[in-house]
């Protein structure tokens, strides 16, 4: 499944389970390293989600607000959905290939749980 994308702006397609209406989110797309060093470090807020590839674990070391971080497999399932404070160091996830981070708290809402698939347009 080898996506490859550049950094830019996208979509963030949440497809729920149960054939339900998918949810579009605005992505920003951090994939050279540059990119997903800076990630949000020093933002007070994002307008949707920021997605970091390839990546498997994040810090939350100089942010200014907690953040909900979701973890997805090469194949853009969600393996695992926490919430950071600032000042954390998350754990490794071996099989994630992508994270996705967002403002605390909205994920919920866009109905981001583990199992759930997602989809990235650029």
């Amino acid at each position: 499944m080898g996506q490859r994308w550049r950094d830019g702006h996208g979509e963030l397609v949440v497809h729920r389970e149960g054939g339900g209406p998918s949810v579009s989110v605005p992505l920003e797309i951090a994939t050279s390293y540059r990119a997903r060093t800076k990630g949000l470090l020093g933002r007070d807020s994002i307008d949707g989600a920021i997605l970091l590839s390839p990546a498997n674990s994040v810090h939350t070391f100089r942010m200014r607000m907690p953040i909900d971080v979701a973890y997805l497999d090469r194949h853009l399932r969600v393996i695992a959905v926490r919430t950071m404070r600032p000042g954390r160091l998350g754990m490794p996830r071996l099989r994630a290939r992508h994270v996705v981070e967002a403002e605390a708290g909205v994920m919920a809402g866009w109905g981001v749980r583990e199992g759930v698939r997602v989809e990235i347009r650029a």
